[in-house]
């Protein structure tokens, strides 16, 4: 069974209108009929219950099909419009259908009224399913893109509380039981030689394991981030970078202002990590050139590296979650990373992020947080540019 339509009839002959009528009859059409001839019965009607489909004579005394198709097309631009006129010329035609119009049907023919309607129907309804599975999706896609934010923050927000638990907790703890084991070590007898060289040994081992809690700490979350700004940390990390696989580092910046927004602060630093994790696992490189600017409003990283050199499918592949992570990261600033490579000269990552508003540009986490033990860093200035050459330690 037919669903009943909703039709609005622009015509001003009613012989004509009773022709229509008995064309869609008898084709099986079920449908509520309402015939108007003035722009203002017109726009009342739409207003009133928007139709399923119009149907308009092309010219009438009072009124034309061109201005009916254009409210139309203001007031419900999804309800398919088709002119059903006695003339019309095949260049007139062409226009209205460039101008929105569904279909035409000369009154000679109403034989095409219902196959035009039935197809008119037809279209709409699939236009409006696609909008509604585009919107659905728009929707998905906001609730994703929501979720992937809480997650990130959530992270971050844990790796701050364990990184803080790891340094001050446990770390106090050591440093405690160091104290007591040398305590204890003074007051042996110096000839209970074995015992000493065992407390001894102790010490040295409590030292070792106080470096690797503080590793640890700094790696979940470096205070230096958040304390002494992007460029501080970049520098830090570079470091560390050279100092446990020998690739040669080089950090330029040109920033007038070192603390950033948090969460800049934050997406920048967790980037470049991934980067340069990258060039170790996979570039195979021996030298790593970083800069850091602000263009447009925008701040700008540039990681290039002399390795092999990334392909592009390895850039367009779904399964490399380091990539997708880096973008992802990037797009929830509304930024966007973009990666060549060329073979065996190295691979070049920029990374593109818009600034927020100068009042905005406070490091939020650094009034919250108490500062803790930070690994050292040096840095020498060049004008209005830092540069910064890490050297291995010795």
């Amino acid at each position: 069974m037919k669903k009943q339509i909703r039709i609005l009839l622009v015509e001003d002959d009613a012989t004509d209108a009773e022709l229509i009528k008995h064309a869609l009859r008898k084709d099986g059409f079920i449908f509520t009929f309402q015939r108007v001839e003035t722009s203002e019965d017109y726009m009342e009607a739409i207003d009133k219950e928007v139709p399923d489909v119009i149907l308009s004579d092309y010219a009438l005394p009072s009124f034309d099909g061109y201005t009916a198709l254009s409210i139309a097309q203001k007031k419900c631009p999804d309800v398919p419009f088709i002119f059903v006129t006695g003339t019309m010329g095949e260049e007139v035609a062409i226009e209205t259908l460039k101008n929105g119009a569904t279909d035409y049907v000369l009154k000679l023919r109403l034989a095409r009224l219902a196959p035009a309607v039935t197809r008119a129907l037809r279209e709409s309804k699939e236009r409006s399913e696609r909008k509604r599975a585009v919107e659905q999706l728009r929707q998905s896609h906001e609730q994703l893109r929501a979720l992937s934010i809480y997650l990130q923050e959530i992270r971050e927000e844990e790796r701050i509380r364990i990184s803080r638990a790891v340094h001050d907790e446990l770390g106090q703890a050591l440093t405690g039981l160091k104290i007591d084991l040398s305590w204890l070590a003074h007051r042996l007898p110096k000839e209970m030689t074995p015992v000493l060289n065992k407390a001894r040994d102790m010490s040295a081992h409590i030292d070792e394991t106080i470096q690797t809690v503080r590793r640890i700490s700094t790696e979940l979350r470096p205070g230096i981030l958040d304390h002494l700004g992007l460029v501080a940390a970049i520098e830090w990390q570079a470091n560390e970078l050279q100092s446990r696989t020998g690739i040669h580092c080089k950090i330029s910046s040109s920033l007038d202002h070192t603390v950033l927004d948090e969460d800049l602060n934050t997406v920048f630093f967790r980037i470049f990590q991934e980067t340069l994790t990258n060039v170790v696992r996979h570039a195979h490189a021996t030298r790593v050139d970083v800069n850091l600017r602000e263009e447009n409003n925008r701040l700008i990283l540039e990681v290039k590296d002399n390795g092999r050199g990334i392909t592009k499918e390895q850039i367009s592949n779904f399964k490399s979650i380091g990539l997708l992570g880096m973008r992802e990261r990037a797009s929830l600033l509304g930024g966007e990373v973009v990666i060549t490579g060329v073979p065996k000269k190295g691979t070049r990552v920029i990374v593109s992020i818009p600034l927020p508003l100068p009042a905005t540009r406070t490091n939020k986490r650094h009034q919250q947080q108490h500062p803790h033990h930070e690994n050292s860093h040096s840095r020498r200035s060049r004008g209005s540019a830092t540069w910064v050459e890490t050297n291995p330690r010795r």
